[in-house]
C-alpha cells in the first residue's frame, strides 16, 4: 500500500504561481504512475497530468498546457506540480494518486484507474 500526502496549496492572485508536492511512502515509489487531479465545488474530479514511473513520459489537460509541469523525483519519493499563470477557474481542490504499473505500459489517465489517493490541498485563485 501507498500513503500520499499532498501540501504546498493556498491562495493565490490570478497569474500568480504555486507548486504542490505529494509525499509518497510505503511502497517502492518508482513502481507507480502517478497523477494530479483536481475537484471544483459541484464538478467532477479530472485529470490535470499524469507521469510515468520513471518520469519521461508525461500529459496534461488541455486547460492547464503550457502553464502546469508535472514531475518526480523518485529518490525523494515525491511528485510534484508546478502551476503558473494561475487563474480563477483552476481553483479546487487538487489530488494526486498513484497506480502501480509495469515499466513502458500506457499513462493513466482514468479517475477510476487509480488505486491510491491523497487527502487533497485546496488551491484558491482569487481574481
Amino acid at each position: 500500500q501507498v500513503q500520499l500526502v499532498e501540501s504546498g496549496g493556498g491562495l493565490v492572485q490570478a497569474g500568480g504561481s504555486l507548486r504542490l508536492s505529494c509525499a509518497a511512502s510505503g511502497r517502492t515509489f518508482s513502481n507507480y504512475y502517478m497523477g494530479w487531479f483536481r475537484q471544483a465545488p459541484g464538478k467532477e474530479r479530472e485529470l490535470v497530468a499524469a507521469i510515468s514511473n520513471r518520469g519521461q513520459r508525461t500529459t496534461y489537460a488541455d486547460s492547464v498546457k503550457d502553464r502546469f509541469t508535472i514531475s518526480r523525483d523518485n529518490a525523494k519519493n515525491t511528485l510534484y506540480l508546478q502551476m503558473i499563470s494561475l487563474k480563477p477557474d483552476d481553483t479546487a481542490v487538487y489530488y494526486c494518486a498513484a497506480v502501480q504499473r509495469p515499466y513502458f505500459t500506457p499513462l493513466v489517465v482514468r479517475t477510476e484507474d487509480y488505486e491510491y489517493w491523497g487527502q487533497g490541498t485546496q488551491v484558491t485563485v482569487s481574481s
